[in-house]
């Protein structure tokens, strides 16, 4: 994995903007009778693979040095998606249907440590306390895949899947001529909020989903690119708790997630893997997110080289200080967000460059990458994102004439 040894690196946390022929290809496709599997057919790959190699030569012109597929490979809609980065992983895994309840209506625990219990996705604290805004439209948006129940045996079957991510990725890479690219996949805690129906208890569900989704993991680390781990659960889980729970069971809670998660990593190597975490990302006021200091030890346990977070949004911002405190253990990186996905406002490039000079402050230069809050495919306009983009190469090089003159 790439450190900033000479130079801040940058990257970006996963989605970008869809071409519109993507959108149009993903709106056209056709569901199989399970209701949530689609056909992929030889003109959607191609025209995939094109957009995957496209999107990398732009990533490196604007100054990315470490670009990603966009998360192209994963179904999306035209307007705001909440659940591409999540919903693609149904279509890789046996033992779900769409019969039983929905994430979005039903409770998808059965039994946790503490009694502590997830609520609808739609029964957030944060909803609740400011129902007449989020009534009046303050976050809108559309799913691009229905949400399954488990109902049988998981299993991973998207090997299809992933190597045509892969594949895309790496020839897109090979002609930009750059050495190093990432591909997101989903934690398996994030992964298994779907209704279970199957398992006896939710951590036998959970630790089914790591063994399926470490095929995944494999692959992609196999073929020598960078595997990000998607996981806003160890953060957002924690808003959709009610009553909130004490911190102790919840951090109990949490736990199962990471140990799953560092199960599924297992043997694999740390210096290819970086793990991203957010307080799910929709634009709200989000007064009810856990406290970066509550968790920052256990994202710290999860055995990977790299920690992506949220750092640019204004509920966590004044979090960097922590970093002055937590001792980042030998030879990890973080990759704070210095540029947000929740504002249209694009950041001027000395605002960026003092963030990154915080962050260097803290934990050392050579181990900050610079980066975005979340992804920023479907959460702002394609012409924003790449403002963005250029805010953050421009704000990297910034930081980088200072902290190395």
């Amino acid at each position: 994995m790439l450190n900033s040894a000479d130079r801040i690196q940058t990257t970006h946390a996963g989605s970008l903007p869809r071409t519109p022929e993507l959108i149009a290809a993903n709106e056209a496709r056709e569901f199989e009778a399970d209701g949530f599997t689609f056909a992929r057919p030889a003109e959607f790959e191609r025209l995939e693979s094109e957009a995957v190699a496209d999107l990398v030569a732009r990533q490196k012109a604007i100054g990315i040095t470490v670009p990603g597929d966009g998360e192209y490979g994963k179904a999306m809609s035209s307007a705001v998606d909440y659940g591409a980065w999540w919903s693609y992983s149904f279509q890789r895994v046996s033992g779900l249907s769409l019969e039983g309840g929905n994430i979005f209506t039903t409770p998808p625990v059965r039994s946790t440590p503490g009694n502590v219990q997830l609520t609808s996705f739609t029964d957030r604290r944060d909803r609740g306390l400011f129902a007449d805004a989020y009534a009046d439209g303050v976050e809108s948006g559309s799913i691009a895949t229905p949400f399954p129940s488990t109902t049988g045996p998981i299993s991973y079957v998207g090997h299809a899947a992933i190597a045509n991510d892969i594949a895309n990725l790496r020839n897109g890479l090979e002609a930009s001529a750059l050495g190093e690219g990432f591909i997101t996949s989903i934690a398996p805690g994030s992964a298994a909020r779907v209704l279970n129906e199957h398992y006896a208890t939710e951590e036998e569900h959970i630790w089914a989903w790591a063994d399926a989704l470490r095929e995944e993991y494999k692959a992609i680390t196999d073929a020598g690119l960078i595997l990000q781990i998607d996981d806003p659960s160890i953060a957002e889980n924690w808003d959709q708790i009610n009553p909130e729970p004490s911190i102790e069971d919840y951090r109990a809670f949490t736990r199962i997630r990471v140990e799953a998660l560092n199960y599924a990593l297992r043997g694999l190597p740390e210096e290819q893997i970086r793990f991203h975490l957010c307080w799910g990302s929709w634009h709200g006021p989000h007064t009810t997110d856990i406290d970066l200091s509550h968790i920052v030890d256990l994202m710290l346990e999860i055995n990977a080289g790299a920690y992506s977070f949220e750092a640019a949004n204004a509920r966590h911002e004044h979090e960097w200080k922590l970093w002055e405190d937590v001792a980042l253990p030998e030879g990890k990186l973080i990759l704070p967000g210095v540029i947000g996905h929740a504002t249209n406002v694009v950041e001027h490039p000395e605002l960026v460059a003092q963030r990154i000079e915080r962050f260097a402050g803290a934990v050392g230069r050579e181990n900050v990458i610079a980066s975005t809050d979340c992804g920023l495919g479907g959460r702002i306009h394609p012409q924003i994102a790449v403002a963005k983009l250029e805010a953050l190469a421009a704000g990297a090089e910034l930081a980088t004439q200072r902290l190395w003159r």
